[in-house]
């Protein structure tokens, strides 16, 4: 028995994202969610801002992507946890977006990541119109689909290919390469925000760990003081020549 969806009444206006709900009132799953969505949106922005020198791409956390009319409207929209737009404007009509439509929008997300809670099953639900899965994939349409579960140190990665997910095998870094992106996907086992877990965290088609702006400051003050060290090295030896570096 297949299920039909009723299509909505053209004759009147679409809501825009200024009259969807923003948030179905449910709380933040846990603690660890918020900070894995900002390590991942600070370290892949310098690749982005390359990518993208007109600025035109959008990066949505925890935020709500219409995708079907439906009453309540929440029930119209799939929210993932992290999740990459390529080729539009940051803001919409000079305001934040406070969802993304696509009605309005017209272009899909490249990329949508999941952060498992429970046990997966609501991640890889494949029941028509409801499932995440398959809103992702039948319906979204979204090219990469990533479900992380920190307790497992696990990341899963589909590619849609000819209408439907395929799982992407990992490299031999044992990391899953998103070359749309110009980057891989992978568990990073690291402190981050004072917390010890297994991160979900990217890297370049090199293998090169992109980092945070906190970790590029580190880096950048490292490099600087080897670069003191090497010149104070230089003018100790000039001294014991008899020679002034100074002069």
């Amino acid at each position: 028995m297949s299920s039909a969806i009723t299509p909505p009444d053209l004759t009147t206006p679409l809501p825009d994202h200024t009259e969807l709900p923003e948030s179905d009132g449910t709380f933040v799953k846990n603690f660890q969610e918020h900070p894995q969505s900002i390590l991942l949106t600070d370290s892949i922005q310098p690749v982005l801002q390359q990518q993208h020198p007109d600025g035109q791409y959008c990066i949505g956390q925890d935020s709500g992507i219409y995708w079907r009319i439906t009453e309540p409207p929440e029930r119209g929209a799939e929210a993932p946890d992290w999740f990459y737009v390529p080729n539009v404007s940051p803001t919409l009509n000079g305001e934040v977006r406070r969802s993304y439509v696509l009605w309005q929008e017209y272009v899909a997300p490249l990329i949508v990541l999941e952060f498992v809670s429970g046990n997966g099953s609501e991640e890889r639900d494949r029941t028509p119109i409801t499932g995440k899965f398959w809103v992702y994939e039948q319906a979204i349409r979204v090219p990469f689909y990533a479900i992380y579960e920190v307790k497992k140190a696990s990341v899963e990665v589909y590619h849609l290919i000819e209408n439907h997910y395929e799982l992407v095998p990992a490299n031999e870094r044992g990391r899953y390469p998103i070359t749309a992106m110009g980057v891989e996907l992978g568990i990073w086992q690291g402190q981050y925000q004072n917390v010890e877990f297994p991160w979900l965290r990217w890297w370049d088609l090199s293998g090169n760990l992109l980092l945070i702006g906190e970790e590029r400051a580190e880096q950048e003050r490292q490099r600087a003081e080897q670069e003191h060290q090497r010149a104070e090295r230089l003018a100790a030896q000039l001294r014991a020549l008899g020679i002034d570096p100074e002069v």
